[in-house]
């Protein structure tokens, strides 16, 4: 909500008064004809007006036809002593010179934030240097001593970015929700955080105030996903709404992408529709650990949905319902491609695999509506859902599943796993401990893009063997890239490597004395790694990601 003079944080002693802004310049003009405005320009070169953002010549005011030149600054006298003979001379072949005063005033508008903030902020007072542009929203990270002034900041970046900027917003703590997704306060502007960027030929539309983005990692996004080729399987753990599956799917490739968030979810599948890219991304709402087991299962026939399909709808929708949050149908037509599916015995799976008891996706033809979510009744969801089912099967369709569209038979092959949630994937690379079944892979391994922090007080070789421990395997030829620095002691990587296959076949036995040199990874217990304990939402942190 937009903040008042109620917020204990308001500061009353720093006001924005626009008018004190106004400097008043007295000037001299030369009054020409229009044509001659381009021959003249070039013999006063070096003696008019030089103010960034303002044009030296003017319409005058008196006459349609002719133009003003502003004399510098510097040109005090109307006998224009301060311009060479020479210069004047020429002019006069030209026409007959007139000089007139000018007066300019530079106001509010005309002066950078930069310098108003400096004028109006405390001496000592750290002025904000940048902010985070995500389409019509501009995010600032006000904290510490800029608090009490954070009102009249957003207030002086709103006006100076119209009409691009149209909210102003500013986080608010710490992370403390499994979605990774910051609270936030609006300072300046609309109250809608509803948007839409482009990146690299992508438009990605989302709500700022649901779902996890970050501007910042745009030129990541084209490095990782340049890597790709076309008709590739790319397997996304945590893909947000979108910014390496959309690119990647436009690049031709067959994606599958999860996001434990179902509003991520539901703006990745409008964004794969934006995109037109919707046959080549199939969209699962899950924990990434069940996401990959799930990939995992060999399907020998399609599975009957029957009533498996209301059983897990409802599922997802109780995980909105418990988090006070429910989706509201929208006046767009999305095709239900990815319906829910609870794999069982004798209906599709494979006995003995190891697959969660209930497989979600993305529930409902559901998105978003004007940025706010609704309050409405999640049993009008469903019912919409049972009316669209039953209208395809009396017209002789079928239910369609991801397996059924994209014909990839994910057990037998990947050949990218992305793993974009910093703060915490490599305490998911246990999930590949088994994963594979030897008798059903082919080809290569893939490859892993797992992305961590690194302190200043770490090493290259330690993320490494983090990795390496949570795989409970040796990595070959890892690649590490500096992704950037996210604070002055915190840096984001990216590592990839290809995956081991002693740690992926479940047929290979895993070593559980995995030798580690580190004194600092040896005492993780390599045992609490394969056992350890899930989160009800399936994070183990909740730290900022970046």
């Amino acid at each position: 909500m937009k903040q008042n003079e109620e917020d204990p944080t308001y500061c009353r002693s720093v006001s924005l008064e626009k008018s004190k802004f106004d400097l008043h310049l007295q000037l001299l003009a030369i009054q020409i004809p229009q044509e001659l405005c381009r021959v003249i320009t070039r013999i006063l070169q070096g003696y008019l007006l030089d103010r960034p953002r303002v044009k030296p010549v003017v319409q005058d005011p008196s006459n349609e036809k002719a133009r003003l030149l502003i004399l510098s600054e510097s040109i005090k006298d109307p006998g224009l002593f301060e311009v060479p003979a020479d210069k004047l001379e020429a002019i006069k072949e030209l026409c007959d010179v007139k000089v007139v005063p000018y007066s300019l005033v530079l106001g509010y508008m005309y002066w950078t934030a930069d310098h108003i903030l400096r004028e109006i902020l405390p001496p000592g007072v750290e002025v904000p240097s940048s902010f985070e542009t995500i389409g019509h929203i501009a995010h600032l990270n006000i904290c510490g001593d800029l608090l009490p002034y954070k009102h009249v900041i957003a207030r002086v970046i709103f006006d100076k970015n119209q009409p691009k900027i149209k909210t102003v917003v500013n986080k608010v703590g710490t992370i403390s929700n499994e979605f990774r997704v910051p609270s936030f306060e609006i300072l300046e502007g609309e109250e809608n955080l509803v948007t839409e960027v482009k990146q690299y030929g992508a438009t990605f539309r989302l709500d700022y105030g649901l779902v996890y983005w970050n501007s910042r990692l745009e030129h990541e996004h084209k490095r990782l996903v340049s890597q790709f080729q076309p008709g590739q399987i790319i397997c996304d753990m945590f893909s947000g709404v979108g910014p390496f599956a959309i690119p990647a799917a436009q690049r031709g490739c067959h994606v599958f992408a999860n996001d434990l968030n179902p509003a991520s979810a539901n703006y990745l599948r409008i964004n794969a529709e934006l995109n037109k890219v919707k046959g080549k991304i199939f969209i699962h709402n899950m924990d990434a650990r069940d996401f990959m087991h799930h990939l995992m299962v060999r399907r020998v026939n399609e599975p009957d949905l029957g009533g498996h399909f209301e059983e897990c709808q409802t599922s997802n929708l109780e995980l909105l319902k418990s988090s006070g949050i429910s989706l509201v149908d929208e006046k767009l037509s999305y095709n239900h491609e990815c319906s829910a599916v609870e794999l069982k015995n004798g209906n599709g799976r494979v006995p003995g695999e190891n697959v969660p008891e209930s497989i979600e996706t993305l529930v409902g033809d559901t998105i978003v509506e004007s940025g706010k979510w609704s309050r409405g009744s999640m049993e009008d969801i469903t019912k919409i859902e049972s009316s669209k089912r039953s209208k395809r099967k009396e017209k002789g369709g079928t239910e369609t599943t991801c397996t059924e569209i994209s014909k990839s038979k994910t057990w037998e092959h990947l050949d990218h796993v992305v793993m974009n949630l910093p703060a915490s994937a490599l305490e998911f690379l246990d999930v590949f401990q088994g994963l594979f079944s030897r008798s059903y892979w082919k080809g290569p391994m893939p490859w892993i893009h797992c992305y961590c922090f690194m302190r200043s007080n770490e090493t290259e070789e330690l993320i490494i063997k983090r990795a390496e421990t949570a795989l409970l395997s040796k990595i070959e030829d890892p690649i590490i890239h500096r992704v950037r620095d996210v604070a002055p002691n915190k840096a984001m990587l990216c590592l990839s490597f290809r995956l081991p296959e002693a740690a992926a076949f479940k047929d290979d036995k895993i070593s559980t004395n995995f030798e580690c040199q580190d004194d600092e990874i040896r005492n993780i217990n390599s045992e609490a790694l394969l056992k350890r304990p899930r989160t009800d939402m399936g994070l183990v942190s909740t730290s900022n990601p970046v």
